[in-house]
């Protein structure tokens, strides 16, 4: 069995203008410990994340535990916004029509395909091993979304204010098996 272990990031600068570099807020980085404290005493072989600052920075202190590098990709990262940004309404739009994206922005379906394309890499790189997966609410709301088809905005919203937040996802070769949803923070979600 491999277990996956998503890292949703702690509470970012929200008034940070570039999404990319967005750092952590002091607290986000003091709730981290949570992250390392739930993985320390597991047997985690690989780390993966998003190439955005505060997804790195969650995981940083677990990936030097284990004396791991932390391997981004790309595909991993969170859905680029857009025009209109992030408000309840869009997010109700952007699930109802998942096809759906504002001038400059990615839809749902976009924003699963390349994750989904990045967990598959990751599952067969990985076989039998533990993994830990530094990602973003959106990313990790469009693999839940995939693996059952009735999580929508509801509960995107349900986790919107959790940050960090860990939840394991178990496979045998790449059919999902198990879900636990194990620790996070509760934060304001600021637009």
């Amino acid at each position: 069995m491999t277990k996956i272990y998503f890292v949703r990031h702690a509470q970012p600068e929200h008034a940070w203008e570039d999404d990319r570099t967005r750092p952590l807020t002091g607290e986000g980085k003091k709730d981290s410990a949570i992250v390392f404290e739930f993985l320390k005493d597991k047997h985690i072989d690989a780390f993966y994340s998003s190439p955005y600052k505060r997804s790195m920075d969650t995981i940083a202190d677990p990936a030097d535990f284990f004396n791991k590098d932390i391997i981004t990709d790309e595909d991993l990262r969170e859905r680029d916004k857009g025009e209109n940004g992030n408000n309840h309404g869009m997010f109700q739009k952007r699930w109802d029509d998942h096809n759906y994206h504002e001038e400059g922005g990615e839809s749902i379906a976009m924003v699963q395909k390349r994750n989904m394309r990045a967990l598959t890499g990751i599952l067969r790189d990985n076989i039998d091993k533990e993994v830990v997966v530094g990602t973003h609410g959106t990313a990790l709301s469009t693999i839940l979304n995939f693996y059952d088809k009735s999580f929508g905005c509801d509960d995107f919203l349900r986790i919107i204010d959790w940050m960090p937040y860990v939840i394991e996802l178990d496979f045998e070769g790449d059919k999902l098996v198990g879900k636990v949803e194990h620790c996070y923070v509760l934060k304001e979600f600021k637009k």
